[in-house]
C-alpha cells in the first residue's frame, strides 16, 4: 500500500560538519545524495538541504562556504521526483538555489535578516517557510524568556506574512514554522504544540520541526541518538493537531507512525 498521508514529510539533509544531530554524516555530495535516495524510497515529500548549522551556540558560516556545501547537492537533487527545499538565511544563496530549481526556501530568520529573500522567492513563484526565532542561533538559548509565546508567535507571523505578501510572495506559497527550540524554553515549546490549532487559525500551512530536539532530552533524559521515540510522539501529536508538514531526520519511521495514526484516525 502506497503512502497517502494528509501530513507531508520534510526530510532533513544537513551538509554540515556541526549540526546537532547528523552533523558530519553527509558532508560530501555522494553521501548526501545517497541519503536523499533513501529518503525518497521511504516516502519523503520534501528534502530540506541545509549548509549552515542553526543549532544553539552555532557560529555562522560565510556565503561561499554555504554555497559550496549546498549547490553541488542541490544540482543532483532537483532531478528527484520530490520537492526540494533549501534552508538558508542568505539572499545570494536563495537566488542561486531558485535558479537551479529549488521549490522552497526555508528561512529560519523569518525574513528578519533580509526581506530580499522574499523578493527572490516571489520572482520564481516558489514557496517560503517563515520561521519564528528569538535572537540568533549563537545565543538564542541563553536564558530565553516569553510571557505569552502563542501571542508572540502569532503577532510575529502576522507581521512577517505582511512583509512577504508585500514583496510579492503569493499567499498560497507561504508556510509558517513556530520554531520549536529556537529561543524557547521547554514550557514555550510545550505551549506551542498544545496551541497549534490557534496558529492554524492564521490560515497558512504549519510546519513543525521538533525531531531529536532538546525538549525530548529534557523530558526523557535522552541523548540525541536516543530521541527517535520522543520525535515520533511529537510528530503524531502535531499531525493530529493540524500540522501540515513535519520536518524530520527519521523519514521511514515517521511515515510508518503517521500511517498508523491516520488509519485509526
Amino acid at each position: 500500500m502506497g503512502k497517502i498521508l494528509k501530513t507531508r514529510i520534510m526530510g532533513i539533509l544537513n551538509v554540515t560538519p556541526d549540526s546537532f544531530s547528523d552533523g558530519g554524516l553527509y558532508r560530501n555530495a555522494p553521501e548526501a545524495i545517497f541519503q536523499a535516495e533513501r529518503m525518497v524510497e521511504a516516502g519523503v515529500d520534501i528534502i530540506d538541504i541545509g549548509g549552515e548549522s542553526t543549532r544553539p551556540g552555532s557560529e555562522p558560516v560565510s556565503l561561499q562556504e554555504e554555497m559550496d556545501r549546498v549547490l553541488p547537492v542541490l544540482e543532483k537533487l532537483v532531478r528527484f521526483n520530490v520537492e526540494i527545499s533549501v534552508d538558508t538565511t542568505k539572499p545570494d544563496l536563495t537566488l542561486e538555489a531558485l535558479k537551479m530549481g529549488a521549490d522552497i526556501i526555508n528561512d529560519v530568520s523569518g525574513l528578519q535578516y533580509s526581506t530580499l529573500i522574499a523578493e527572490h522567492v516571489a520572482s520564481y513563484n516558489a514557496k517560503l517557510v517563515i520561521m519564528h526565532m528569538k535572537g540568533v542561533p549563537k545565543t538564542m538559548q541563553v536564558d530565553p524568556d516569553s510571557k505569552d509565546i502563542i501571542s508572540e508567535v502569532t503577532d510575529f507571523f502576522k507581521d512577517q506574512t505582511k512583509v512577504a505578501l508585500g514583496k510579492g510572495v503569493k499567499e498560497e506559497n507561504i508556510i509558517l514554522d513556530p520554531g520549536i527550540g529556537f529561543g524557547k524554553r521547554l514550557e514555550d515549546n510545550t505551549r506551542i504544540l498544545r496551541g497549534l490549532k490557534k496558529l492554524k487559525n492564521l490560515g497558512f500551512p504549519l510546519l513543525i520541526g521538533a525531531s531529536r530536539k532538546s525538549m525530548i532530552g529534557t523530558i526523557c533524559d535522552a541523548e540525541v541518538e536516543q530521541r527517535l521515540p520522543g520525535s515520533l510522539a511529537i510528530a503524531c501529536v502535531a499531525a493530529q493537531r493540524g500540522a501540515d508538514i513535519l520536518r524530520v531526520h527519521d523519514v521511514a519511521e515517521t511515515v510508518q507512525a503517521l500511517k498508523i495514526i491516520e488509519h485509526i484516525w
